[in-house]
């Protein structure tokens, strides 16, 4: 059995400017990965959760209009639609923007409050993104948004492969 493990690789050379940075500083612990379902209506993990601490100022991860800021089933929930079409959600957050604000990258959003549903530590940032709404809506891992991801498979257990 293998584990596929993600790693950023680094830029050669002068890259142009990343247009979508982490929306928390300094760039926080995955504490629970993307899983995506292979159908989009079974379980899976459609984001990341990042640790961190109740009260800390949550950012844009890129510039775009804020679709929506609210709350979704009792919780606070940011999201912003991104001019490549990507739309990137966090919550639990409460919002210090109004739906329709234009945000720059990096730009206070909201502030994290405690509470996301299965959170191993005192608060989790669930970052999420997706392209498309509805059923044509396609979950992708936000990670992926900060640069190239390189996959290495790992063995689980030692010993030759099977």
């Amino acid at each position: 059995m293998w584990l596929a493990v993600l790693c950023p690789t680094p830029q050669a050379g002068t890259a142009a400017p990343r247009p979508y940075s982490a929306p928390l500083s300094p760039r926080p612990t995955v504490v629970t990965g993307f899983d995506a379902p292979e159908k989009r209506w079974q379980r899976g993990h459609r984001g990341v959760d990042l640790a961190a601490a109740p009260g800390v100022p949550v950012a844009a991860a890129g510039a775009g209009r804020v679709r929506f800021a609210g709350r979704v089933a009792g919780r606070p929930v940011v999201s912003v639609q991104h001019p490549d079409g990507v739309i990137t959600t966090y919550e639990p957050v409460e919002a210090a923007v109004d739906e329709g604000d234009h945000v720059s990258r990096g730009e206070l959003i909201g502030t994290l409050v405690a509470g996301h549903p299965g959170c191993p530590v005192a608060a989790c940032l669930h970052w999420g993104a997706r392209r498309g709404v509805g059923r044509d809506a396609e979950y992708l891992n936000p990670l992926g948004l900060l640069g190239a991801v390189r996959v290495r498979l790992k063995p689980l257990k030692p010993g030759p492969p099977p």
